[in-house]
């Protein structure tokens, strides 16, 4: 119980400092969270804009709140989960929290009409790639070995499949 409640803590706390700086802080920085004219000249994008930012933050919340309470860890490298977690999203995509905080960066540009945040959110994209690919990926098959090369020939990165994947960890 007190791992878990460390665990909770520890995700809050990330959520943030990490996801809060990228998705808040500096969107913020550039735009100053003033309305632009459309982007296109379309009003209808501030609605998908709006749309995004409610879908990505609801996403952004289940993902945290799996690697607390399914996980028993968090996010942040300093306290990583004990258990694998492959459950929700996590069976259609392997990075649903990268997801979601980009698609908070581009909601707030379609909302605003802020094309200097479009430019950020790719580049906070091209930063998660690399990122994963430099990093978390190699720990994490130094990690969970077999479950997570079982995962990962189940689940793609960055696209996510239609149908669940119905594979387990030994560790969830």
């Amino acid at each position: 119980m007190q791992r878990r409640a460390i665990a909770i803590f520890g995700s809050v706390v990330f959520l943030v400092v990490a996801p809060g700086t990228v998705a808040g802080l500096v969107p913020w920085w550039i735009s100053r969270w003033r309305l632009q004219s459309p982007l296109l000249g379309l009003e209808a994008l501030r609605w998908i804009g709006i749309g995004l930012i409610v879908a990505d933050a609801a996403v952004l919340i289940d993902a945290f709140a799996r690697f607390a309470w399914q996980g028993w860890g968090t996010p942040a490298p300093v306290l990583p989960t004990r258990r694998l977690v492959v459950t929700g999203l996590y069976r259609h995509v392997r990075n649903p929290m990268y997801w979601a905080v980009t698609g908070l960066i581009l909601g707030q540009a379609l909302l605003l009409g802020e094309l200097w945040l479009i430019g950020y959110g790719a580049v906070i994209a091209l930063a998660f790639h690399l990122f994963v690919l430099i990093y978390e990926e190699p720990t994490l098959r130094r990690s969970y070995g077999r479950d997570y090369e079982a995962y990962c020939a189940g689940v793609p990165r960055w696209i996510p499949r239609i149908r669940p994947w119905r594979g387990s960890s030994s560790q969830s």
